[in-house]
């Protein structure tokens, strides 16, 4: 059983995608559509699941509930958005993390995610594994 672990600074906040806009450090991810942030240039674009928006959701909320060492801040199911902290295993750096789910059709739908560490130059890759991790346990949950 993981310990409760204190957010030092709680940001309760959304991000807004569409203005988002990344630091010159390299301790950050963005997946993203083409086109979805206007501020900032994403890393790569997050694939198109076969779900609905509100079943990508709740499989992402999931995702995140599962993780003993993440700690769900705020979610709005009635906009598909979702903010959490990443707790790092070892040095216990907190990380923040924003998705927000973009509905493309009825039974289609992709996301929005930005991953990002609160201190430090560099995280030697974590928030793109993170976010490669997450993507991945959509497809195969």
């Amino acid at each position: 059983m993981h310990e409760p672990v204190q957010t030092d600074r709680i940001m309760t906040k959304f991000t807004h995608f569409k203005s988002v806009k990344r630091p010159p450090k390299p301790n950050t991810c963005l997946a993203a559509p083409d086109g979805f942030c206007l501020a900032a240039e994403p890393d790569f674009a997050p694939p198109v699941f076969e779900l609905s928006a509100d079943a990508l959701f709740a499989r992402l909320i999931d995702i995140v509930s599962s993780e003993g060492s993440w700690i769900r801040l705020e979610q709005e199911p009635s906009e598909r958005k979702i903010k959490f902290v990443a707790v790092t295993g070892l040095m216990r750096f907190k990380d923040d993390v924003d998705i927000e789910i973009i509905p493309i059709a009825d039974q289609q739908a992709t996301l929005a995610i930005y991953s990002r560490s609160r201190i430090g130059y560099s995280d030697l890759g974590t928030n793109r594994k993170r976010v490669n991790d997450i993507l991945h346990r959509v497809t195969t949950n």
